[in-house]
Protein backbone atom coordinates (compact mmCIF):
# COMPACT_ATOMS: atom_id res chain seq x y z
CA UNK A 1 0.00 0.00 0.00
CA UNK A 2 2.85 2.39 0.84
CA UNK A 3 4.37 1.67 -2.57
CA UNK A 4 1.20 2.85 -4.38
CA UNK A 5 1.07 5.93 -2.14
CA UNK A 6 4.67 6.85 -3.07
CA UNK A 7 3.99 6.30 -6.78
CA UNK A 8 0.84 8.44 -6.59
CA UNK A 9 2.71 11.14 -4.69
CA UNK A 10 5.51 11.11 -7.27
CA UNK A 11 3.11 11.52 -10.23
CA UNK A 12 1.19 14.24 -8.37
CA UNK A 13 4.46 16.09 -7.81
CA UNK A 14 5.35 15.81 -11.52
CA UNK A 15 1.89 17.08 -12.56
CA UNK A 16 1.97 20.07 -10.19
CA UNK A 17 5.55 20.94 -11.16
CA UNK A 18 4.63 20.85 -14.85
CA UNK A 19 1.73 23.23 -14.28
CA UNK A 20 3.72 25.62 -12.10
CA UNK A 21 6.69 25.85 -14.46
CA UNK A 22 4.60 26.28 -17.57
CA UNK A 23 3.77 29.64 -19.03
CA UNK A 24 0.96 30.57 -21.36
CA UNK A 25 2.87 32.13 -24.26
CA UNK A 26 5.53 29.43 -24.18
CA UNK A 27 2.93 26.67 -24.38
CA UNK A 28 0.44 28.18 -26.81
CA UNK A 29 2.42 30.57 -29.02
CA UNK A 30 6.06 29.56 -29.15
CA UNK A 31 9.08 31.69 -29.89
CA UNK A 32 8.64 32.41 -33.61
CA UNK A 33 6.20 34.09 -35.99
CA UNK A 34 5.68 33.29 -39.66
CA UNK A 35 5.89 36.39 -41.86
CA UNK A 36 5.08 36.44 -45.58
CA UNK A 37 7.00 38.81 -47.84
CA UNK A 38 5.98 39.91 -51.32
CA UNK A 39 6.92 42.70 -53.68
CA UNK A 40 5.62 44.49 -56.73
CA UNK A 41 7.27 43.49 -59.00
CA UNK A 42 7.99 40.05 -57.55
CA UNK A 43 11.45 38.53 -57.57
CA UNK A 44 13.04 41.00 -55.16
CA UNK A 45 15.72 39.69 -52.83
CA UNK A 46 14.72 39.86 -49.15
CA UNK A 47 17.46 40.81 -46.70
CA UNK A 48 16.73 40.46 -42.98
CA UNK A 49 19.16 42.46 -40.84
CA UNK A 50 21.60 42.43 -43.76
CA UNK A 51 21.39 38.69 -44.50
CA UNK A 52 19.82 37.42 -47.72
CA UNK A 53 17.05 35.00 -46.72
CA UNK A 54 15.00 34.60 -49.89
CA UNK A 55 13.33 36.04 -52.97
CA UNK A 56 9.74 37.29 -53.07
CA UNK A 57 7.27 35.82 -52.62
CA UNK A 58 8.64 34.04 -49.54
CA UNK A 59 7.48 33.07 -46.06
CA UNK A 60 10.05 33.20 -43.26
CA UNK A 61 9.98 32.05 -39.65
CA UNK A 62 11.42 34.84 -37.48
CA UNK A 63 12.06 34.97 -33.74
CA UNK A 64 9.33 37.12 -32.26
CA UNK A 65 11.51 38.57 -29.46
CA UNK A 66 13.61 40.51 -32.01
CA UNK A 67 12.93 43.51 -34.23
CA UNK A 68 14.13 43.41 -37.83
CA UNK A 69 15.22 45.68 -40.66
CA UNK A 70 13.92 44.23 -43.92
CA UNK A 71 15.38 45.31 -47.27
CA UNK A 72 13.89 44.49 -50.65
CA UNK A 73 16.43 44.70 -53.50
CA UNK A 74 15.91 44.16 -57.22
CA UNK A 75 18.15 45.21 -60.06
CA UNK A 76 16.84 48.34 -61.77
CA UNK A 77 14.72 49.33 -58.75
CA UNK A 78 15.25 51.45 -55.65
CA UNK A 79 15.93 49.50 -52.45
CA UNK A 80 12.94 49.52 -50.12
CA UNK A 81 13.50 49.27 -46.35
CA UNK A 82 10.79 48.21 -43.89
CA UNK A 83 11.06 47.96 -40.10
CA UNK A 84 9.45 44.93 -38.50
CA UNK A 85 8.94 45.61 -34.79
CA UNK A 86 7.74 43.48 -31.91
CA UNK A 87 5.51 44.15 -28.93
CA UNK A 88 4.38 42.33 -25.80
CA UNK A 89 0.93 40.79 -26.08
CA UNK A 90 -1.12 42.09 -23.14
CA UNK A 91 -3.20 38.92 -23.05
CA UNK A 92 -0.16 36.80 -22.29
CA UNK A 93 0.74 39.01 -19.33
CA UNK A 94 -2.78 38.75 -17.89
CA UNK A 95 -2.77 34.95 -18.22
CA UNK A 96 0.70 34.68 -16.70
CA UNK A 97 -0.31 36.85 -13.73
CA UNK A 98 -3.30 34.59 -13.10
CA UNK A 99 -1.00 31.56 -12.87
CA UNK A 100 1.65 33.13 -10.63
CA UNK A 101 5.17 34.50 -10.72
CA UNK A 102 6.93 31.58 -12.43
CA UNK A 103 5.06 31.88 -15.77
CA UNK A 104 5.88 35.59 -15.89
CA UNK A 105 9.57 34.83 -15.39
CA UNK A 106 9.57 32.06 -18.01
CA UNK A 107 7.77 34.11 -20.69
CA UNK A 108 9.89 37.19 -19.99
CA UNK A 109 13.16 35.23 -20.07
CA UNK A 110 12.31 33.35 -23.26
CA UNK A 111 10.71 36.34 -24.99
CA UNK A 112 7.76 34.17 -26.01
CA UNK A 113 5.18 36.78 -25.06
CA UNK A 114 6.41 39.03 -27.90
CA UNK A 115 4.74 39.09 -31.31
CA UNK A 116 5.88 40.75 -34.51
CA UNK A 117 3.71 43.67 -35.59
CA UNK A 118 3.11 42.36 -39.14
CA UNK A 119 2.35 38.92 -40.57
CA UNK A 120 2.43 40.12 -44.18
CA UNK A 121 4.83 42.66 -45.70
CA UNK A 122 4.42 43.90 -49.28
CA UNK A 123 6.96 46.26 -50.82
CA UNK A 124 6.13 48.34 -53.88
CA UNK A 125 9.44 48.99 -55.62
CA UNK A 126 10.06 52.09 -57.73
CA UNK A 127 12.21 51.97 -60.85
CA UNK A 128 15.54 53.75 -60.67
CA UNK A 129 15.76 57.01 -62.60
Amino acid sequence: MKKFYKIGLFFSFIAVTSLVFSSCATIFKGSTDDVSFSSDPSGAKVYVNGTLLGTTPVQLELKSKNSYTIEFKKEGYETRTVLLNNSVGGGWIVLDVLFGLVPIIVDAATGNWYSLDQEYVNAVLEQQK
